[in-house]
């Protein structure tokens, strides 16, 4: 490919395993042949596979941990070995083509601090996810006042110097991709998409649809409270305002009375919107050495 031969040498490729043996059979192969030049790590998350194996034959660096600690632990621990100027995450699974990274540098290297593979409506992602994405993307958007076309891929180039700085902020689950986003966009860093279409995984899926769906509402309320606060906490306090009067004015016109769960409804807007402060200002803080 010729696009690989004008790729930065400085290029680390992290790539968070756990029991994916096969799918690292084949993308390290076709790494290796594109990118002669990067450096390849595997970080082991407490694979009871061959996957140490498979990349020593293969010449990838290996990170092992002791025990499963999540996807966010590996990416975490990988960005802390790396020894590229830029970081490339992908998946072991196979969902992510090695043939796209040079896309990710091409657009990197026109100036921006992070790229990321935006996956097209044809990739191979159950409907429910499909749909979860959309949500995602949506809020996000919303939150950061411009549009967001993947909130949580994980394929992404980026800036290394500027994404260690958040490592204290990323989870050690799935949603890393979630808060690294907002992250960079809070702290003024450019992002950019480049379309991709994301393959059939190999193997077992290690995201459980019960116990994960149910991190949806966390996520969102995480996505709020990471970037700006009031504008989650704000329209909340207003509501309960707004209840609260309109209670109000239907009890004292037709009862003549001002009632307990008026009252409650106020405090509980006035106390949703100093939480809402208090949060603006920890999140100022979260980020006051990003710029450094």
């Amino acid at each position: 490919m010729s696009m690989a031969k004008h790729l930065p040498k400085s290029v680390s490729i992290i790539i968070p395993a756990k029991n994916e043996q096969s799918g690292l059979m084949r993308i390290l192969p076709e790494i290796r042949q594109n990118l002669p030049d990067a450096e390849i790590i595997v970080v082991n998350d407490g694979s009871s596979d061959n996957t140490n194996d498979v990349c020593r034959i293969h010449g990838a660096r290996v990170f092992s941990h002791p025990y499963s600690m999540g996807n966010g632990a590996a990416i975490k621990s990988g960005a802390r070995g790396a020894t590229g100027d830029i970081l490339v995450f992908m998946d072991a699974d196979g969902q992510h083509n090695p043939d796209d990274i040079p896309r990710l540098i091409s657009k990197y290297n026109e100036g921006y601090d992070m790229v990321v593979g935006a996956r097209h409506s044809s990739s191979q992602t159950s409907i429910g996810r499909s749909y979860a994405n959309r949500i995602y993307n949506w809020l996000a958007s919303w939150m950061v006042g411009t549009r967001i076309d993947d909130l949580t891929s994980g394929f992404r180039a980026v800036r290394a110097d500027k994404f260690r700085k958040f490592l204290y902020l990323l989870p050690n689950g799935f949603s890393y991709p979630t808060t690294i986003t907002m992250s960079f966009f809070r702290a003024g860093h450019s992002v950019a998409y480049v379309p991709i279409v994301a393959g059939r995984r190999e193997g077992k899926s290690h995201i459980r649809v019960m116990h994960d769906g149910v991190r949806f509402l966390l996520i969102i309320f995480k996505i709020g409270t990471l970037y700006a606060p009031l504008k989650l906490f704000f329209p909340v306090s207003l509501g309960f305002f707004f209840t609260g009067l309109f209670y109000y004015l239907y009890t004292y016109f037709f009862f003549q009375r001002f009632t307990n769960m008026s009252a409650l409804l106020f405090i509980t807007s006035i106390l949703v919107f100093l939480i809402g402060l208090v949060s603006e200002q920890i999140t100022a803080l979260n980020y006051k050495d990003s710029e450094q």
